[in-house]
C-alpha cells in the first residue's frame, strides 16, 4: 500500500475531544471542551420545533438562506459599525471551524506562510497545513499575553500573506487593545498581506474592556475576513452555524470553496436561528451579565484554594498554572486530574508552539452548581496530589 497523505501525518486528534472523553470515562465534571452545560433561549428552541413541521428540509441557497444572511448583517452591522451586505458579503458556514477553513483556502496558496498567534486555538495551525501552507507562530507571552511588535513584523518580513487573529482569544481570555489592533493594522497593511479574525467570543467580553473588530480600523475592511459562529453567543454548539463576513470580491471567492467544503448549512437550523438573530442587546447585556457571574465564582474559588490562574478578560476560559505541582508533563497531569480529583481540564501545551507544559484551561460555561461541585472537588487537589 502506497503511504497515505504525507500533510495529515503530524495530526494528532483533537486534545480537546479527547479529555472530553477521558472525563466520561473518569466520571469527572468536564470542564475541557467548551460547550455549555444549559439551555439556549426559549424562543430559539421553540422556533426550532416550529421549524420542524414547516418545509425548511432540503438545501437552502448554499451561502446561506436569504433571511438568515439577512438577519446577520444587520445585527453584525450594528456591533461592526459598518453595513454589511448580506448579499454579496456574507457567507453562512457548518460552524467557525469550517468558516475558518474556507476563509484560508480563499486567502493563500501551496507554500505561503500563515501568521498564528501562540497558544492558540488547535484548529488554525492544522487549517493552514491543509491548505498546504505553513505557520508561523507569534509568542504572546503569559501571564499578561503581550506580544512584540517587531517578532510579528518579523513573520511578514518572513513572507507571512495571512494574520489568524483570536479575539477574544481562545485559550488565553485576552482582549486585544485599541493599541495592539493598530500595531497588527500597521504591519500588514506594510506587507498587503490579510487577517483571518476568529470573533466568536464577540459578546463575551468583561468590563472595563471593549471588543473592536480590527476591520472597523481604517484600511483593514478590505483586507479582513471576520469568521464567526453562533455557538457560543446563543448555546447552540451543537447546531454547527458559523459566517464569514468579508468584501464581496473575497466573499465570492468563499462561496465557491464553502459550496465544495460542505454545499451548506442546515436549513432548519437556519431558519431557527433569525429568531436569536433577531434578539435586542438587552440579550446581549443579559449574557455577559451571566458569564461575568461565573467568571468572578470560579476565580474566586480558585482564589480560596490558593491555585495561581489568569482572569480571563473575554471569552470563557482560565489559564491555571500548575508550577506548584512539580509536572513536566501536563497532559499526564491532566489525565491525572480527571481520573483522581474528578475534574477535566486540557494540558496547555496542547496550545502553545513554545515548550510550555506548566498551564492547564478550564472554561467555566457551566450551571452554578456544576462549576461549585468542581470548585469542591478542586479543593482536595493537594492532598491527593502528595498520595
Amino acid at each position: 500500500m502506497k503511504p497515505l497523505s504525507e500533510r495529515t501525518a503530524t495530526f494528532t486528534d483533537s486534545v480537546i475531544r479527547r479529555m472530553t472523553r477521558i472525563s466520561a470515562r473518569y466520571d469527572a465534571i468536564n470542564l475541557s471542551q467548551g460547550f455549555p452545560d444549559f439551555t439556549p433561549p426559549q424562543a430559539i428552541m421553540d422556533r426550532l420545533a416550529e421549524v420542524a413541521h414547516q418545509d425548511f428540509h432540503q438545501y437552502s441557497i448554499t451561502w446561506g438562506a436569504r433571511n438568515t444572511r439577512e438577519a446577520l448583517a444587520a445585527k453584525q452591522s450594528v456591533q461592526m459599525g459598518f453595513d454589511i451586505d448580506p448579499e454579496e458579503e456574507v457567507v453562512i458556514t457548518c460552524g467557525g471551524t469550517e468558516a475558518m477553513m474556507a476563509a484560508m483556502m480563499t486567502v493563500v496558496n501551496p507554500g505561503d506562510r500563515v501568521a498564528v498567534f501562540s497558544p492558540f486555538y488547535e484548529n488554525y495551525g492544522a487549517d493552514a497545513i491543509l491548505s498546504g501552507a505553513e505557520p508561523v507562530y507569534i509568542p504572546l507571552v503569559p501571564p499578561e499575553y503581550h506580544f512584540d511588535p517587531d517578532v510579528l513584523e518579523d513573520a511578514f518580513r518572513k513572507g507571512a500573506k495571512a494574520l489568524v487573529l483570536c479575539n477574544p482569544s481562545n485559550p488565553s481570555g485576552k482582549v486585544y487593545t485599541l493599541r495592539e489592533l493598530e500595531i497588527i493594522s500597521e504591519i500588514v497593511r506594510r506587507y498587503d498581506a490579510y487577517v483571518i479574525t476568529d470573533e466568536v467570543y464577540e459578546h463575551i467580553v468583561y468590563k472595563p474592556y471593549r471588543h473592536i473588530y480590527i476591520s472597523s480600523l481604517p484600511g483593514m475592511r478590505e483586507r479582513t475576513i471576520n469568521t464567526g459562529s453562533l455557538s457560543k453567543t446563543y448555546s447552540i454548539t451543537g447546531w454547527r452555524l458559523g459566517y464569514t463576513i468579508a468584501p464581496a470580491e473575497i466573499t465570492d471567492r468563499i462561496r465557491k470553496v464553502h459550496d465544495f467544503l460542505t454545499v451548506g448549512a442546515a436549513a432548519p437550523l437556519q431558519e431557527a436561528i433569525v429568531t436569536g438573530l433577531r434578539f435586542d442587546q438587552s440579550y446581549y447585556d443579559e449574557l455577559l451579565a451571566v458569564y461575568t457571574g461565573k467568571r468572578d465564582l470560579f476565580c474566586s474559588g480558585l482564589d480560596e484554594i490558593g491555585l495561581t490562574h489568569n482572569v480571563p478578560q473575554g471569552a470563557y476560559y482560565v489559564m491555571m498554572d500548575i508550577s506548584e505541582f512539580g509536572v513536566s508533563d501536563d497532559l499526564a497531569f491532566c489525565e491525572w486530574l480527571a481520573k483522581e480529583v474528578g475534574v477535566g481540564a486540557v494540558p496547555g501545551s496542547s496550545f502553545f508552539k513554545e515548550p510550555v507544559n506548566n498551564y492547564i484551561r478550564f472554561h467555566f460555561a457551566k450551571k452554578d452548581e456544576t462549576l461549585k461541585a468542581a470548585l469542591e472537588r478542586l479543593s482536595h487537589i493537594r492532598e491527593k496530589a502528595h498520595h
